[in-house]
């Protein structure tokens, strides 16, 4: 079974072939894969490594995470599963939760419904159940002390 592991904090400038000579060490069985941006061919500060078993993951991991490269301090750890929905393409893991939440499936009027009506694409109507909705996670903080402010108004009026 292989495993998968992140490396983080790439630099920009990073070439595979200059990756792969960090990981030299590590063993033959490894492969390499740094993630570019597809308009600069540049990397976009990160990629993954993938390695034959639990043992070599650990290994690469411990020596590795926090290594210098280019002025930057490698991160390294095991890579979260791939999600199969299509809208998270393109972004990270953290912008995917907040690009899903932050939606909310709301449409302008006109706002590229091709077929002219306003009616909703979701199954099962427009109903939205607060208690599945989860707040953007960027404004999370923001939003409990509004949530603060606006109890202790209540309670003094």
């Amino acid at each position: 079974m292989s495993i998968r592991l992140y490396v983080g904090n790439l630099p920009e400038d990073l070439s595979r072939q200059e990756l792969e000579a960090v990981f030299a060490d590590a063993g033959d069985s490894i492969s390499i894969k740094i993630i570019t941006d597809r308009k600069t061919n540049k990397c976009r500060g990160f990629g993954f490594v993938t390695v034959k078993n639990d043992e070599q993951a650990d290994e690469i991991i411990e020596k590795f995470n926090g290594y210098p490269l280019k002025d930057n301090a490698l991160k390294v750890e095991r890579a979260q599963p791939r999600t199969k929905d299509k809208a998270d393409e393109g972004t990270s893991a953290g912008e995917s939760a907040a690009v899903g939440a932050g939606s909310g499936g709301a449409r302008r009027k006109g706002g590229g419904n091709s077929s002219g009506n306003n009616k909703s694409r979701r199954a099962g109507g427009s109903q939205v159940d607060s208690e599945s909705v989860q707040p953007d996670p960027r404004w999370a903080q923001d939003l409990e002390k509004l949530k603060q402010l606006l109890a202790a108004q209540a309670t003094n009026t």
